[in-house]
Parts: C-alpha cells; sequence; structure tokens
C-alpha cells in the first residue's frame, strides 16, 4: 500500500475526484445519509490517501486543533468496500496518528467516531469520551487518544 499525504494544494485534481468520489460512494450511497460532505474544511486539512495498484483504497483528512475540533482530529476515516478486511483501516489510521504527531507535534487526538467502530477505535488507543450523540442522523462518539505511537 503507498500512503500519501497531501495539502489541498498539493492534490490534482484527479486525486481531489477520487477523494470525492469515494467519500460520497461510502458516506452517501453505501451509509444512506444525505449530508454537506463538501464542508468547506478541505482546504484546511491534511489528506491521508492509502492507494493500491494506483487505486484510492482508503482515505482520511487531518485537522490541527482548532481547525476543525478542539484538540488535532481525524475524520473522514474510510476504506472502499471492496477493500475492508485486510487492515486498510489500521494503516490508514497509524498513518494519520504518525501524521499528526509529526506535522502538528501533538499526541492528543480527537475523533467523532460512529459507535459501531467502538472497538476498532480502541485497538488504536482512543478512549470514549461523554456520552453517544447522533451526527448526521448516525449514532457516534467523542474518543481521544493521548499517547504516542
Amino acid at each position: 500500500m503507498d500512503i500519501q499525504i497531501r495539502t489541498f494544494s498539493e492534490l490534482n485534481t484527479s486525486q481531489l475526484y477520487e477523494i470525492l468520489q469515494i467519500r460520497a460512494a461510502v458516506f452517501i450511497v453505501e451509509q444512506d445519509c444525505v449530508y454537506q460532505d463538501i464542508d468547506g474544511k478541505d482546504p484546511i486539512a491534511l489528506h491521508v490517501l492509502a492507494y493500491e495498484q494506483n487505486q484510492l483504497v482508503a482515505y482520511t483528512r487531518i485537522f490541527k486543533a482548532g481547525d476543525y475540533a478542539q484538540n488535532a482530529s481525524i475524520g473522514r476515516v474510510l476504506v472502499s468496500i471492496d477493500h475492508r478486511k485486510r487492515a486498510y483501516g489500521k494503516a490508514i489510521m497509524k498513518a494519520s496518528i504518525a501524521a499528526i504527531e509529526t506535522h502538528f507535534n501533538s499526541t492528543l487526538i480527537e475523533i467523532s467516531a460512529q459507535t459501531y467502530l467502538l472497538d476498532f477505535y480502541e485497538s488504536l488507543g482512543f478512549r470514549p469520551e461523554g456520552e453517544s450523540y447522533l451526527e448526521d442522523g448516525i449514532p457516534h462518539i467523542k474518543m481521544l487518544r493521548t499517547s504516542s505511537i
């Protein structure tokens, strides 16, 4: 797997198209969730892209503290439906955590996790904070990670 980290301005139009296409496929079509994916935050995010045989198969976007959440954060975490059960989710999350530590000099990381993935995120060192809540009609929970990889 080839993992790349890009600023918005470093993305070429093909990469941006791939990102928007895979996010729509997973979050809007597969999860049957109508929401505003293009939220104006992409230009200030770092984009973590995972390719397998030149195909985008996993993705996250990361933010420094204060740009999206109070703490450095990871969002839009996804693995394409055809590439699940291959540990790509763990790989893209580990790359995202490392990128936050490197680029933002932070080990305190916040996510808004879909509750059905609680065990997955706990395996990466995240711990639940507070009660679950609905985000775009899907149960989520705030999670924090406080230690280095």
